[in-house]
């Protein structure tokens, strides 16, 4: 490993650690985490804030897993966004999303900012993944089953899509933390108290 490239990691959380729900619902006058769920991210603004500021959140979490990921890809020097290192700098703004150290360590589920790694990587998984999640969201009015859902399956469309090697080890270590920071969504799923979302 590189200094370039280890630079290029450690920048991906610190990009990946600025809370877009955090910082939008302060400029609304809102602490996020004293709302709703209580979770830092789109979903959470959406319910207690509305439309137009869960879109700014959506679209900058998003970003900083296209960010993420470029910066490793750039570091690498290869110009191949499947390069692994872009996979591992995008899982680290996924783990900077989870984990903020701008924020104590108290961040969102993963998402929006995972989807953001695969838009780069895999663009059509990216596309594909997106749509899903929003036809399963119309369906089931609940953004962690669309969530958990898509992240199933985006591991298979990856490999569809080329991505090998170490490659699926960092997008697979990406979904399992996505679907660990719902392990308390999955359990009010099974008990019927998952809060919905408007749609």
């Amino acid at each position: 490993m590189t200094l370039t490239i280890a630079f290029a990691l450690v920048a991906a959380y610190v990009v990946g650690s600025i809370d877009f729900a955090v910082v939008i619902a302060r400029m609304h006058g809102v602490d996020i985490h004293e709302v709703g769920s209580g979770n830092p991210g789109a979903s959470n603004v959406l319910r207690s804030i509305g439309r137009f500021p869960a879109a700014m959140v959506l679209v900058g979490d998003t970003m900083k897993g296209v960010v993420g990921a470029a910066m490793g890809m750039v570091a690498s020097g290869t110009g191949n966004p499947l390069v692994h290192w872009a996979f591992l700098a995008g899982f680290l703004a996924v783990v900077g999303h989870c984990y903020p150290v701008f924020h104590r360590f108290k961040g969102g589920k993963g998402v929006a900012t995972g989807l953001g790694v695969l838009f780069f990587t895999v663009t059509l998984v990216g596309l594909i993944v997106v749509t899903s999640w929003m036809i399963l969201l119309k369906l089931t009015k609940t953004a962690s089953i669309s969530s958990l859902i898509v992240a199933a399956v985006a591991i298979p469309l990856a490999i569809w899509q080329g991505a090998t090697g170490l490659s699926l080890v960092w997008l697979a270590a990406t979904v399992v933390l996505v679907v660990w920071r719902h392990k308390a969504n999955i359990q009010r799923v099974f008990r019927g108290s998952e809060q919905k979302v408007p749609t």
